[in-house]
């Protein structure tokens, strides 16, 4: 019970806080936590990335493996997300099939990668019709401390600029892999950024406290031309027109910053 009340006097105070344009870690509202990116530390896999966003840590794993392409796009190949809320990384996390937040989590995440055309699929088409790449890319939350969409967004990109693909020659009709390796065709630059709203004041990239008393959310993906590719909203609450305005404008500085923090590394 005394824990029960600690959590809600700390809820109070953070929503009081953010009503006179403050924070609970005594970040401005439109700053996001310490980024850290580190590239290809999984050895076995094709492409890796691990990102810390303050306390929250998510993993992505790339693997390619060749199959068959889709009926309506015979000459494309396919990219495939994936995530999973390892039990470890909240209390909140339960082992057993994929829950609402780990779909959409996967589904944000790969709605920004598809939608601005990040990978060349027509790339990956070995043989039309029959033979092409598929691209797995599985994210993996390790700490949960709010913002996993962006933690997640980040580190698949940065994934998908780490991957290597295997060189390969058609004899026969046949599919022959050689020796050597290929950088996966990556073309655009999605960034997805996350705006909360608290008491009608917007703050970026929410931690988990803020978001136990957010009254809503909006993720804003943007390409590296600055167009919006994706959008996703979350939470009960509504966003004004204005509020929405300014998310918009603020999205596209911050994921200008994010994008050269992630390409430079």
């Amino acid at each position: 019970m005394s824990s029960i009340i600690a959590a809600r006097i700390k809820q109070k105070r953070i929503a009081e806080l953010i009503a006179k344009g403050k924070r609970l870690d005594g970040r401005e509202m439109t700053e996001y936590r310490e980024v850290k990116i580190e590239k290809g530390f999984v050895e076995r896999a094709e492409g890796s990335a691990r990102v810390r966003l303050g306390k929250t840590e998510v993993m992505v794993g790339v693997k390619i493996g060749l199959g068959a392409p889709f009926a309506d796009v015979p000459n494309q190949g396919v990219l495939t997300v994936n995530s999973e809320l390892v039990p470890l990384a909240s209390p909140s996390f339960e082992p057993g099939p994929p829950n609402e937040d780990a779909i959409e989590l996967a589904r944000v995440v790969d709605r920004g990668l598809r939608e601005s055309k990040a990978i060349e699929l027509e790339e990956l088409c070995v043989i039309p019709g029959k033979k092409v790449f598929i691209v797995f890319v599985d994210v993996y939350v390790l700490n949960h401390d709010g913002n996993l969409i962006d933690a997640s967004a980040i580190a698949a990109f940065a994934a998908l600029l780490n991957t290597k693909m295997r060189k390969y020659e058609v004899k026969d009709g046949e599919v022959e892999m050689k020796p050597g390796y290929t950088q996966l065709p990556v073309q655009n630059h999605p960034i997805a950024v996350t705006f909360a709203r608290i008491n009608d004041k917007l703050v970026a990239d929410p931690s988990l406290e803020e978001e136990q008393v957010m009254d809503a959310r909006l993720t804003i993906t943007t390409g590296k031309d600055g167009k919006i590719c994706a959008t996703q909203k979350g939470g009960q609450g509504i966003l004004t027109q204005e509020q929405i305005l300014e998310i918009l404008e603020l999205a596209s500085g911050k994921a200008e910053e994010l994008r050269k923090l992630v390409v430079g590394k």
